[in-house]
């Protein structure tokens, strides 16, 4: 039953692939990339929330707090509440953004907005730098879950199964696919972690029963250290800040059809917090119930084999290989677009969506051998990564409210965050707060002096400021004169 649920899903998710397709002979690049910026609040829900909550959240989180106690989830829990807000009034000025200049791919923002070719290449090569190691890390999720559930399948079988179906969801229709294919994978993922949670609260009696067992087995319900509160706590801040300044994310947010669109999503996305009690639950049970594990990574799904029928085990495998196998397409997709857009100069539009399938197909092989010949290597690199894509946050506030800031103060400074996270993280010096904040700081201190060495007359228009849609009036008319139409 648990093959035959599993497959019944991998199917439905292909023919749901080949239906994205439907009325569609020759898709142009902007519906390639971006869905021709058409997408409804309900698909661009589906589609954002799945850049979120991803195998890690199934894996990850539960092992996160079986290995590290509950340190580990007031961060994963308190930076991704932080960032809901944030979000609110960042992602719709990051999707006006890309309706003014039509941006689809993260440096075509900076490019557009500043007209510096040098900006872009920075932009660029930064983002593809730190976007390496996110795909091995979903490979490496796959690997961990399958087998744990039970799939005899071989490392090569599964990183190729996952890696074919992420290549054949975008090659089909780009970004329409995975946005139709997450409302499947969303469905599956909260049932199996509602499944998996319930069946732990029933079988031990409630929520106080199964903390006091867990005590019993001298699991921790409490924060031991000052020490790891105070990285906890900077981590929270930083990754809350940083969390919409990932390459893959504006994409994403360009697919909305209008301001009204991302707004809507963002009320609703905290809703997804309702399986956090649940995962806190099974990992839980997996201290009281499996005590040694050898891998943490395999909290969740120790419970689930140990509490559910085969049915469920093949719901929870085909909601954990969609989590993984989408969020691999939709960062195959940015990557690909960033090559082929910002990287290579001079390519035709014309030939843009081709050169996005080849670069999709040359990173998903790449990070397929990586993750079967060195998974050391991207897995260590993934603690760099957050640090490193939060240093585009000063660039992109300077795009949307600030008007004397200059492109070379913004390279410069996302130059000299990135050296700061990279060399903290080369010679191996721990610290108790998170190197990407301290690596911000000095971002923003070296764009605030390079800004004041290079500024000139030419004064850019924060586009936080600049009307955009019918119904959007620019903020300081608004003050000056009655409310008007702007055609």
């Amino acid at each position: 039953m648990t093959v035959f649920v599993f497959s019944v899903i991998m199917l439905l998710s292909i023919a749901i692939a080949f239906y994205s397709r439907r009325g569609k002979d020759v898709l142009n690049v902007e519906e390639y990339l971006v869905g021709g910026r058409s997408f409804s609040g309900f698909l661009l829900f589906f589609l954002a929330v799945g850049e979120i909550y991803s195998i890690g959240t199934m894996i990850g989180f539960p092992g996160g707090i079986y290995a590290k106690g509950p340190s580990y989830g007031i961060w994963f829990l308190g930076y991704i509440l932080l960032a809901y807000p944030i979000g609110y009034f960042l992602a719709p000025l990051i999707w006006r953004v890309g309706k003014k200049y039509g941006s689809m791919t993260f440096p075509d923002m900076f490019r557009d907005h500043y007209s510096s070719r040098g900006l872009e290449l920075i932009v660029t090569i930064s983002a593809l730098l730190f976007m390496i190691p996110w795909a091995q890390l979903q490979f490496e999720g796959l690997v961990v879950a399958l087998s744990a559930l039970g799939f005899n399948l071989s490392p090569i079988v599964a990183v190729a199964i996952s890696g074919f179906l992420a290549f054949l969801y975008i090659y089909l229709s780009g970004v329409k696919a995975p946005a139709l294919i997450s409302v499947l994978k969303d469905i599956l993922m909260f049932g199996a972690i509602l499944v998996a949670g319930t069946a732990v609260f029933m079988k031990t009696d409630g929520v106080s029963n199964l903390f006091a067992m867990a005590k019993e087995q001298g699991a921790s319900v409490t924060i031991g250290s000052s020490q790891a509160l105070l990285f906890a706590m900077t981590t929270i801040f930083f990754q809350a800040l940083a969390f919409y300044c990932t390459p893959a994310i504006a994409p994403v947010i360009f697919t909305g059809k209008s301001e009204a669109t991302i707004k809507r999503t963002q009320r609703f996305m905290p809703l997804y917090m309702f399986m956090y009690p649940f995962l806190i639950a099974t990992a839980y049970f997996s201290l009281v119930a499996v005590p040694n594990l050898d891998d943490p990574n395999h909290a969740f799904v120790a419970t689930v084999m140990t509490l559910l029928p085969s049915w469920g085990i093949g719901l929870v495998a085909g909601g954990a290989a969609l989590s993984g196998t989408l969020v691999l397409a939709t960062y195959s997709l940015a990557v690909g677009g960033m090559v082929s857009r910002n990287l290579v100069k001079n390519v035709p539009e014309s030939s843009q969506r081709r050169w996005v399938r080849i670069i999709v197909f040359l990173y998903l092989l790449v990070s397929m051998v990586l993750t079967l010949v060195s998974p050391s290597l991207m897995v260590s690199l993934i603690n760099t990564a957050s640090a490193g894509l939060g240093q585009f946050l000063p660039g992109l506030l300077a795009i949307f409210f600030f008007r004397k800031v200059t492109p070379i103060a913004i390279a410069s400074g996302i130059i000299a965050g990135d050296l700061v996270v990279m060399g903290i993280y080369l010679a191996g010096i721990t610290l108790n707060i998170h190197v990407g904040l301290l690596a911000l700081i000095l971002n923003v201190a070296v764009m605030v002096v390079v800004t004041k060495l290079t500024q000139n007359k030419k004064v850019i228009n924060p586009v936080a400021f600049q009307p955009i849609e019918g119904n959007v009036v620019h903020d300081e008319q608004k003050f000056k004169n009655p409310p008007i139409a702007v055609e």
